[in-house]
């Protein structure tokens, strides 16, 4: 069984590969540019040490008190992502663990993220979360008040923003949702152009459904689950659907 599993695991990651590489070539970027973030919520700690063993790094857990086991057993090689909301009373389980927080998504958070990061003595990098296509069960900052947020971030002293994170409407055509990831970008780029001393902001978009037309339009980091848990056995994962419409990573 564990052959299977590791058989079917490479084969599923070399599709994915093949398919950034397809869409960064078609954008003229290089496809090393694009981070893989796997989303591994819903599978246990073997099936990452699998992926580990194929070559990926990066991983994104969406439950602090859950993920815990999986990053005390796998050491300091991954680098984990918190890619779902993230509640202010969770803050203090996640600085220190996770390389990257992609779902700031209030002052509040960010404020609370920052003062937990003060008090254990380190720097944490985010993304800002943005709500680009208005729908009212998403959370994030809304478009217009971007710049406004992202200058009040930099006053924090120990966040870090690394740039910012959409998430585009649940739809099978991906090309429908091209104007998201295009708007993000383009918000993205308005920032750096008022802030020509800030360092390099990244883009956080794109999940199975949708991530090549997502780094068509820029996506800096891609979050995956699905295509990579295709025809995976059941007994080697648990909760709910790699791609549930209600969570932010799919």
């Amino acid at each position: 069984m564990v052959t299977e599993i590791h058989d079917r695991l490479r084969s599923n990651v070399e599709e994915v590969r093949a398919r950034i590489a397809a869409a960064a070539e078609r954008a003229g970027r290089a496809a090393d540019a694009v981070t893989l973030v796997a989303v591994t919520k819903t599978v246990g700690i073997d099936v990452v040490r699998q992926l580990l063993a194929l070559g990926l790094r990066d991983f994104g857990e969406n439950r602090p008190v859950a993920a815990a086991a999986k990053i005390d057993a796998l050491g300091p090689e991954p680098r984990w992502h918190m890619i779902g909301h993230l509640q202010r009373n969770k803050v203090s389980k996640v600085v220190g663990e996770y390389g990257l927080l992609h779902s700031i998504d209030s002052m509040r958070l960010a404020e609370a993220v920052d003062a937990a990061a003060e008090r254990a003595g380190c720097d944490v990098e985010g993304l800002l979360q943005v709500n680009i296509s208005g729908e009212s069960a998403k959370g994030g900052f809304s478009p217009a008040g971007l710049l406004e947020t992202y200058e009040q971030c930099r006053t924090l002293s120990r966040l870090r923003v690394r740039g910012f994170m959409t998430m585009a409407p649940f739809v099978d055509d991906a090309e429908s949702v091209r104007p998201v990831f295009r708007a993000l970008r383009e918000l993205r780029d308005d920032v750096l152009s008022r802030h020509p001393d800030a360092r390099s902001l990244g883009l956080s978009m794109g999940m199975t459904r949708d991530f090549e037309v997502a780094i068509e339009e820029g996506a800096d980091w891609i979050r995956v689950g699905t295509a990579l848990f295709e025809g995976v056995s059941p007994t080697a994962s648990s909760g709910p659907p790699h791609d549930a419409p209600s969570e932010p990573e799919r």
